[in-house]
């Protein structure tokens, strides 16, 4: 599924709302294992589940990177584009903060909230958008972040 190209006018009447919510993304021990080699991010609790069940998280858990990093995708499914867009570029974030492990084998979903909509230079829009990552099955979310956006016209 993918989301609905919108005019630049109701793109911008849609600051302050949820705006999407992404297709369920699994984070299974493939794609863990995977992430840690490309980063080299190798640490036990991320790649050795026999180690990784002494602890208080009782298996493997994905790197909070890799949550993070799988928002471009969930944003194809999530996160509405302007119709006029050439592109758009992943300018950063303002913020993240990592509330709760996602356990391997577990999904994960974005809620985004357009928070802003900013002109910065003729032909470019930044947008701060609100992410909630959900664990299916959890009350509290893997991470909240303010991601950056920026939109070429």
């Amino acid at each position: 599924m993918s989301v609905p190209r919108i005019g630049l006018d109701d793109y911008r009447a849609l600051v302050g709302q949820t705006v999407g919510t992404s297709n369920w993304v699994a984070l299974d021990q493939v794609r863990i294992n995977q992430f840690a080699a490309v980063t080299e991010d190798r640490q036990f609790i991320h790649i050795d589940p026999e180690a990784a069940s002494h602890t208080p998280f009782g298996g493997t858990i994905a790197h909070g990177f890799l949550s993070l990093s799988m928002l471009s995708a969930m944003a194809e499914t999530g996160l509405p584009k302007i119709a006029s867009a050439m592109m758009e570029i992943n300018y950063g974030f303002n913020r993240v903060r990592f509330l709760k492990p996602v356990l391997s084998g577990k999904r994960v979903r974005a809620v985004f909230t357009l928070l802003n909509l900013e002109q910065r230079a003729p032909g470019q829009l930044l947008s701060t958008v609100g992410v909630n990552l959900e664990i299916e099955g959890e009350t509290t979310p893997a991470a909240i972040a303010d991601w950056l956006v920026m939109t070429i016209l």
